[in-house]
């Protein structure tokens, strides 16, 4: 045996050893994996946000238990990284659960680690369908790209607009995006007459841009991560004439919560799919902003920290499923059967896929009250995650 072999051999080992047990139900610990520093640090901040807020609503405690949260710095599209931090975790933290994760390759990372100890793992954000195929402790409160897209692909044919340019950043999520997009949207009748995949190191959108506005595109579906990229494609859609020879944008992320008021008057009439918004009128929701907000006056109530707020919903009900003891068998079968009404909206786990079927919105940016909103103009009704076949 290599040493390479040997030391994977031996990590799974130490796994299985210290993670395998029956931990005490004392204190139930709940590792959280995300991104708290460099350009993606905002998530890791909204992910802690969230589940504190959550925690704090509980009264401290979770299901009764005393619960400890231990944050670990996963930085960005790191797998290697990521696969050491959830093994610490696991071996030397003894953590119950696992919660969070950005991105898709870090995800995957964690599969074999979760399958062998048998520990849940709550996917607070990270957005490929096939994630949850990884391992059968996967759980997913966040969203997948074909969920959102595939009811904005039908409803762009049946609005007249019958040719589309995709560009999407080329990695797991883009892909997933431009893939779903292509299959509904040609499958409702209408022709995708360009497609574009942008490195993720892009910073100079205006070539993108010219291709699509010389293949006479009537919108443009894109897919790119939060943050820079979106206000650097925006800018250069409005800039390069776009917008105004009336080639509509379609998103899903893009007009995210965090960076929207960045955006200016860029975004007014701006339409994205998507499964939550701030400006969503319910009780539940209300109660989400007003406990995010005493939390953490600076926190942003969006995608993120509302997928940590609904992932801690899920773990408590985990805890009180197993009585705080780690039986990951037992907690997933709980997880399975959930329903509950969601900042979001009503939602409950799929029992095959074990990821979160919920209403998904058709949002415009709109201006109310001199604040950018994501308005709710359309809702497509339930939707399971049509990347998996549902």
């Amino acid at each position: 045996m290599s040493l390479v072999k040997w030391r994977r051999a031996a990590a799974v080992a130490a796994v299985l050893a210290f993670a395998g047990g029956v931990a005490t139900a004392d204190v139930v610990k709940i590792g959280i994996l995300g991104p708290f520093s460099g350009p993606f640090a905002h998530y890791g901040v909204l992910f802690k946000a969230g589940a504190q807020a959550y925690l704090a609503s509980q009264g401290g405690k979770l299901a009764g238990k005393d619960v400890e949260l231990i944050y670990r710095d996963t930085g960005g599209p790191n797998p290697g990284q990521t696969k050491t931090l959830a093994q610490e975790l696991l071996v030397r933290d003894k953590v119950d659960y696992l919660g969070g994760v950005v991105f898709t390759p870090n995800a995957m990372a964690i599969a074999p680690l979760i399958t062998q100890s048998k520990t849940p793992m709550v996917i607070f954000n990270a957005a490929t369908s096939s994630i949850t195929e990884k391992s059968p402790y996967f759980l997913r409160t966040s969203y997948t790209l074909w969920q959102v897209t595939v009811p904005l692909a039908q409803w762009t044919a049946k609005n007249g607009i019958t040719k589309v340019a995709t560009a999407v950043m080329d990695y797991g999520p883009g892909i997933d995006a431009e893939t779903a997009w292509k299959a509904e949207f040609t499958k409702s009748g209408g022709t995708v007459v360009e497609s574009i995949r942008m490195p993720m190191a892009t910073n100079d959108f205006a070539p993108f841009i010219q291709r699509i506005k010389a293949s006479g595109a009537q919108a443009v579906y894109t897919f790119l991560p939060g943050g820079p990229p979106n206000l650097g494609f925006v800018k250069s859609y409005n800039e390069n004439g776009l917008a105004k020879a009336g080639v509509q944008f379609l998103g899903t992320a893009e007009m995210d919560e965090f960076d929207l008021q960045k955006f200016g008057d860029a975004a007014l009439g701006l339409k994205t799919a998507f499964h939550y918004s701030a400006a969503h009128d319910s009780d539940a929701n209300r109660k989400f902003i007003a406990a995010l907000a005493k939390q953490d006056k600076n926190a942003v109530a969006n995608y993120a920290s509302v997928g940590a707020w609904d992932g801690m919903h899920v773990i408590e009900k985990m805890i009180a499923a197993t009585d705080g003891k780690k039986d990951g068998e037992k907690a997933m079968a709980a997880a399975r059967a959930l329903k509950w009404e969601s900042p979001r909206g009503p939602v409950h786990i799929d029992p095959d896929t074990r990821h979160i079927t919920q209403h998904v919105y058709l949002r415009e940016v709109e201006r109310i009250g001199g604040v950018l909103v994501n308005k709710e103009i359309a809702d497509f009704g339930d939707q399971g995650d049509h990347g998996l076949g549902k």
